[in-house]
C-alpha cells in the first residue's frame, strides 16, 4: 500500500518494530513488502536503486569483476545511496528496509517485457554477487542458512582422503589450497552450473565445492527464484495498471532516465546552422548522426525521425526560428514545396517548442527513451543504431566511420550482450581517442556536450601527448580519432567556426 501523504506513518519509524523482517544484509527478496510509504518515498527509492543497478552495469563492462577497482567503486556508489554494505553489515536496518522495498518497486517495472526482464535480472544477480563476497565469513554461514542453502561441510579425514581427486578436478587450487580451503557437500541439483563447467569434484550424487565457489551455487539459485517471481509478476500486471497513481511512475522508471533533461540550453542560439554538418561528424552520437546523414541524403525523415533528431537539435541549441530555417531548406530540397512544408510541418516544429497546442515545451529524448519505445520500421532512421540495426549493417557502418577493427569487436560484443549505452560510450571513446570517460553516457545532448568540451579542453594536451611521445599506440589512436573527425564538406574554416563553440562549452 502506498500513502500519498509525504510523511511517513509514524509506527514505520519505531525502533525495533521491524528489524526482524531484516535479520541479513543479504536478501532473495522472497517477501514483498506490506507496509505503508509515501509516493514521493517510493519514486525517491526506485530512482536510488535504478542508479545503483547502472553503475553496476557500467562497472561489469568497464572492470574485471571483483578487481579491487570494481568493488571499491561499487561500494562508494553502496554508501552514496544509502544500500547495505559490509561496513554496515550488523545494524543498517534503514539501508536494509530502502534495499527491500526498492527491489519490488523496479520489479514491477522491469518485469514487463523480455529485454527489461533479461536486465534486470543480469544486474541484480552482480549486486548479490558482490555484496555476498563482501561479507564476513560468519554472516555468510548465517544467510545461507537463512535462505536455506546450509549444505554440509566436508570433514577433515575425508577430505585427506579425497585430496587427490578435489586437487584435480577442482581448477585454480593447488594441493596446499584444497588443505586449506573448507569443501562442502552439494546436491547436484544445486551444483549444476558447476557440474557442467567440470570445476568440482563428483562422488555418491553430490558435489565437493570449495568455499570459493559457495557463490556460483547461491548465484545459480537466486537466478531460478528471481526469474520465476518476475514472471509472476508479469501476470499481475494488470491490476497493477488499473491504478493510476502508479502506472505512470512504473512507465516512467522502465525508460528512465536520471540525469538533465537538457530542455532548458544556455546556449542557444549559440550554433549557427552552417556548423551542423561538421558537428554531426566531430560530436553527434551515432543515432543523431544517423539521422543527419538520411535527412541529407533523402532531404525528409519520417515523424520518429523528425522527434528524435529535432529535439536533440533544440537540446544542442537551435532556436524555433533556426530550427523552422533548418528543416525547411533541406525539405524543399526533396518533393515538399514550401508551401506544403509551412501547411504540414511547420506546425510540428513550433509545437515542439511549446508555442502551439498545450504549449508543452518538450524535451530530448534520453538513451532509455530512444531505446525501448517506438522501435524503427522499414523506411525510418530513428532508434538506436546499436538496438535496432542488424549486426552485420552496424559493422559496415562502423567501418566506414574509420573505427579500428579491435574497437568494432569491442562494440559488437557489448551489443551482443544487449549493452547498448555502453557500446555507445565506447563509441564515443575511440572517436575521441580516451581509454576512460569517467562517467555514464546516458542521453545523446550529454554525448554531444561531453564531447565539446573534450575537443575544446583536450587539445593543448593532447598536443603534448603526441610531441612527448609517450607511445606508438596513441598516436596511432590519434590518428584514426583525426580521420573519423574530418568533416564531409570541410577546411580549416569549418574548424575556425568551431572555435567559439568548443569554447563555450568549457565552462561551468
Amino acid at each position: 500500500e502506498f500513502s500519498s501523504g509525504r510523511g511517513r506513518l509514524k509506527q514505520a519509524r519505531l525502533a525495533g518494530d521491524r528489524r526482524d523482517l531484516y535479520p541479513h544484509s543479504l536478501q532473495f527478496y522472497l517477501e514483498p513488502p506490506t507496509e505503508n510509504i509515501s509516493l514521493v518515498e517510493f519514486e525517491s527509492f526506485a530512482i536510488d536503486r535504478l542508479k545503483l543497478l547502472k553503475v553496476v552495469e557500467n562497472l561489469g563492462v568497464s572492470y574485471v569483476r571483483n578487481s579491487d577497482s570494481y568493488k571499491t567503486k561499487l561500494e562508494f556508489e553502496l554508501r552514496k545511496l544509502k544500500f547495505p554494505y559490509k561496513a554496515l553489515a550488523e545494524d543498517d536496518y534503514e539501508a536494509r528496509r530502502k534495499d527491500h522495498i526498492s527491489h519490488f518497486i523496479l520489479r514491477l517495472a522491469y518485469c514487463q517485457s523480455e529485454d527489461l526482464r533479461r536486465w534486470f535480472l543480469q544486474q541484480e544477480m552482480d549486486l548479490l554477487r558482490y555484496r555476498f563476497n563482501e561479507v564476513t565469513d560468519n554472516l555468510r554461514q548465517k544467510f545461507l542458512e537463512h535462505v536455506n542453502l546450509s549444505f554440509e561441510a566436508v570433514s577433515e579425514d575425508l577430505k585427506n582422503e579425497l585430496a587427490n581427486e578435489l586437487y584435480t578436478s577442482t581448477p585454480g587450487l593447488s594441493m596446499t589450497k584444497v588443505k586449506e580451503q573448507m569443501f562442502y557437500k552439494v546436491g547436484l541439483a544445486d551444483a549444476v552450473d558447476l557440474f557442467r563447467a567440470r570445476r568440482v569434484f563428483i562422488k555418491d550424487g553430490f558435489a565437493y565445492v570449495p568455499f570459493k565457489e559457495i557463490d556460483v551455487i547461491v548465484l545459480s539459485n537466486y537466478r531460478t527464484k528471481l526469474s520465476k517471481a518476475l514472471a509472476l509478476t508479469a501476470r499481475s500486471l494488470p491490476s497493477i495498471q488499473s491504478d493510476e497513481r502508479l502506472q505512470p511512475l512504473l512507465n516512467h522508471l522502465s525508460h528512465s532516465y536520471i540525469g538533465p533533461d537538457y530542455s532548458v540550453q544556455k546556449n542557444t542560439g549559440k550554433i549557427s546552422l552552417e556548423q551542423i554538418d561538421t558537428l554531426s561528424v566531430k560530436s553527434f552520437p551515432l543515432c543523431m548522426r544517423q539521422l543527419h546523414k538520411a535527412l541529407r541524403d533523402n532531404h525528409h525523415l519520417r515523424h520518429g525521425g523528425r522527434m528524435q533528431y529535432g529535439l536533440f537539435l533544440k537540446g544542442i541549441g537551435l532556436t524555433l526560428e533556426q530550427a523552422l530555417e533548418f528543416w525547411k531548406k533541406e525539405f524543399i530540397r526533396g518533393k515538399v514545396d514550401a508551401d506544403k512544408f509551412d501547411k504540414g510541418y511547420a506546425y510540428s516544429i513550433r509545437h515542439s517548442y511549446g508555442k502551439e497546442g498545450r504549449r508543452t515545451d518538450y524535451t530530448p529524448y534520453s538513451c532509455m527513451k530512444i531505446i525501448m519505445s517506438n522501435p524503427p520500421s522499414q523506411g525510418d532512421y530513428h532508434g538506436c543504431p546499436f538496438r535496432h540495426s542488424d549486426p552485420e549493417l552496424l559493422k559496415q557502418k562502423l567501418q566506414s566511420y574509420k573505427i579500428p577493427p579491435s574497437g568494432i569487436t569491442q562494440i559488437l560484443e557489448l551489443v551482443k550482450g544487449m549493452h547498448y549505452q555502453l557500446a555507445c560510450q565506447k563509441y564515443f571513446e575511440l572517436t575521441h581517442d580516451v581509454d576512460n570517460l569517467g562517467f555514464s553516457l546516458n542521453h545523446p545532448n550529454q554525448y554531444f556536450t561531453e564531447s565539446q568540451r573534450l575537443l575544446s579542453g583536450g587539445r593543448e594536451l593532447k598536443k603534448e601527448l603526441s610531441n612527448s611521445g609517450n607511445s606508438q599506440q596513441k598516436s596511432n589512436s590519434q590518428e584514426s580519432m583525426n580521420s573519423n573527425s574530418t568533416p564531409t564538406s570541410s577546411n580549416t574554416t569549418a574548424d575556425a567556426e568551431l572555435e567559439g563553440l568548443e569554447a563555450y562549452f568549457t565552462e561551468d
